[in-house]
């Protein structure tokens, strides 16, 4: 039989979670605990793809930088054209009145079939 990575003594020497050195690989660290099973921990204004550990920007920078992206991400947007609107909006339109009549003829079935029951037995 030719070794696997899955036999434990081609796993590396890694402390489990009892503490003991061996073969056997770690616990799988849950979400929020790093590589230790310790609680993961950020200090304050560091640990951010895009903080470079300086004063934040003011208000109306970080507006500006908003809007930007906004402008930018409706740039890559793809659009319906008014072909694709206006078949979109039929068929809806088409499916409101569809439900709506079957609505309607359900509601007024019932009503008569209750009557009917009603008058059947005479309850009140």
């Amino acid at each position: 039989m030719t070794a696997s990575h899955d036999e434990p003594e081609d796993l590396p020497e890694t402390a489990t979670a009892s503490g003991t050195a061996g073969g056997a690989a770690p616990r799988m660290a849950r979400y929020g605990e790093e590589g230790e099973g310790r609680p993961a921990r950020r200090a304050r204004g560091t640990g951010g793809p895009r903080d470079s550990g300086g004063p934040r920007d003011g208000f109306f920078a970080r507006a500006g930088k908003f809007v930007r992206d906004v402008r930018s991400e409706l740039g890559r947007t793809t659009w319906p054209t008014a072909l694709q609107v206006r078949n979109t909006t039929i068929i809806t339109v088409v499916a409101v009145i569809f439900f709506a009549t079957y609505l309607y003829a359900a509601d007024k079935l019932f009503a008569f079939l209750f009557d009917q029951v009603h008058r059947l037995f005479g309850v009140s």
